[in-house]
């Protein structure tokens, strides 16, 4: 049952200042993403390994985030959510010293792990506005927060490359540690403990088995195209995936204190919400594949159009800034219409900038574009998501379940990744003595982004319609006290 911890902060009457800082912790986290790109050309000679081997410095921290976000939010439900938000952010700058003062691949995979180990924030973030917040101002600050990721991710690559120009590449991790600590400091000023907690035991088993089906699911999808998707790695690792989480699932069904309530999960709007998100965050991702190369390619080839790696980074920043803007309308659209119709236009809009991208590919102002377009649609389905799982679940699942649903995310830009490079490596054409992606290539990318974001509104069609309350999902068999408590709790 959730329970209130005595002496709590109450909700602020405002939390203009708590929104402010959870959203810039959310873009500081996100950045992470994007802060090695501008030195994966440069890290075999930096490292002094193989090309095949620093690409575990971007793996590690795919790995690490999808891993951690489920369990930091579980851990944010029992134990405080601002408490096991500054756990994260405390890693992140952990991270970043560490790869600061590395010169050796092990200590910067390392860094990386504790890295994306922080990408719990955002989630974390969602859940604090939920119990901190009032009503009226919940969508729009969901809708920032969710929209943090793709602002900090944007942002970030035109800031990295600025830096990877002027000074050395550790300065990179340095900044990021410092940035890190000065969030962290703010949060621990500004933002209140939440006052709902479930507490219990924490479910290690269930914790283990997920962690270790996770990172053999999302192992097999990032490296299956360097390992072969046909050899005995990565067949052994799909394989080792569903049994693991087959059993995961069985044990999650019998525990008393899951790390995630599957009941809950299997309700049909938490559940399509979250195969939804899985598209969503395909669609997503496919966008950032295909335009730093189409952007990068040599003008000679006939369509790339020759562009350094810091205009490419602020050629993508303006699809950032746009997502952040669409957080207020996304809240109007969701208030007025529901946030299961915010999620249909979203992915409507998201698969009609795909549309327009197969024929706006001639200019640089072309990409900017229809790349806000794409970033327009997404932010208005990163605000629906939290929405749509906050209305379906009780408060002392708040954490766990927008970690789940920010996993399903990450689960759909893995999966991107790996669909989306193996199209642009296999279609290519000759340029000169090498092989490059062809026109076809890219506008076959682009097609499936947006044939994802459709698959998405085709899912969310499905979800059921506007709810009351959260009480009017619970099972009917459930006694009347267990109900009335329960109403009591989210009251």
């Amino acid at each position: 049952m959730t329970t209130a911890v005595p002496g709590a902060a109450k909700p602020a009457p405002g939390g203009r200042m708590t929104v402010a800082v959870l959203a810039l912790a959310g873009i500081m986290v996100a950045l992470m993403q994007t802060l090695v790109i501008p030195l994966v050309p440069q890290l075999p000679a930096l490292l002094h390994a193989s090309a095949s081997n620093t690409s575990w410095a971007i793996t590690a921290t795919l790995l690490a985030g999808a891993v951690a976000t489920p369990v930091f939010g579980r851990l944010g439900d029992m134990y405080g959510k601002r408490r096991i938000l500054m756990i994260c952010l405390c890693l992140l700058v952990a991270g970043s010293v560490v790869c600061a003062v590395s010169g050796s691949l092990i200590p910067m995979i390392v860094g990386r792990t504790l890295q994306g180990a922080a990408a719990g924030v955002i989630p974390l973030g969602i859940s604090i506005m939920r119990d901190e917040l009032p009503a009226d101002r919940l969508g729009s600050a969901m809708g920032l927060m969710s929209s943090s990721l793709g602002v900090g991710s944007a942002l970030g690559l035109p800031g990295a490359a600025v830096l990877a120009e002027i000074a050395d590449w550790h300065a990179l991790f340095w900044v990021s540690a410092g940035f890190g600590a000065v969030v962290a400091v703010v949060v621990l000023v500004v933002v209140p403990e939440s006052p709902v907690r479930t507490g219990g035991r924490f479910d290690l088993v269930g914790a283990a088995g997920l962690s270790a089906g996770l990172v053999c699911l999302l192992l097999a999808i990032s490296k299956g195209g360097d390992w072969g998707w046909t050899s005995l790695t990565t067949l052994g690792l799909f394989a080792a995936a569903a049994v693991i989480l087959a059993l995961w699932g069985w044990w999650e069904l019998r525990s008393p204190r899951p790390l995630v309530d599957l009941r809950i999960s299997a309700r049909r709007r938490v559940l399509l919400t979250n195969v939804a998100s899985v598209m969503l965050g395909f669609a997503m991702f496919a966008m950032s594949l295909v335009l730093p190369q189409l952007l990068a390619l040599p003008t000679a080839t006939g369509y790339g159009l020759g562009q350094s790696l810091l205009v490419i980074g602020l050629c993508l920043a303006p699809g950032g800034l746009v997502m952040m803007a669409m957080s207020p309308l996304a809240a109007r659209l969701s208030t007025g219409w529901g946030p299961k119709v915010s999620l249909m236009a979203g992915a409507v809009v998201i698969a009609a900038g795909y549309g327009l991208g197969t024929v706006l590919m001639d200019g640089v102002w072309e990409i900017i574009v229809f790349g806000c377009i794409v970033s327009a649609g997404v932010g208005i389905t990163y605000a629906a998501m939290p929405a749509l799982i906050m209305s379906s679940v009780p408060t002392s699942e708040t954490g766990a379940a927008n970690g789940l649903n920010a996993l399903m995310r990450s689960i759909g830009t893995s999966t991107s990744s790996a669909v989306v490079s193996v199209v642009l490596a296999h279609m290519v054409t000759r340029f000169g003595t090498q092989s490059v992606t062809s026109f076809d290539g890219f506008r076959t990318a682009l097609l499936i982004g947006g044939g994802a974001a459709l698959l998405a509104f085709v899912i969310a069609v499905f979800i059921p319609g506007r709810r009351g309350a959260y009480e009017e999902n619970v099972p009917p068999d459930e006694s009347r006290a267990a109900r009335k408590d329960e109403i009591r709790d989210l009251s």
